[in-house]
């Protein structure tokens, strides 16, 4: 039916926008980074003695 159109438009929008807040809220969440606290560890510094 053409008269119900602009409702389904509608709808369908309201769908994906929906599903596209729900899975960049559930990537933002679920995902851990790394912290970059244990990767900072891993860097021994060196005494450098300079013959001037």
């Amino acid at each position: 039916m053409p008269q119900m159109a602009p409702l389904s438009w509608l709808i369908l929008f309201i769908v994906f926008s929906s599903t596209l807040i729900l899975f960049s809220v559930m990537n933002y969440f679920l995902v851990n980074p790394s912290s970059p606290q244990s990767s900072t560890s891993q860097f021994k510094t060196q005494a450098f003695n300079w013959k001037w």
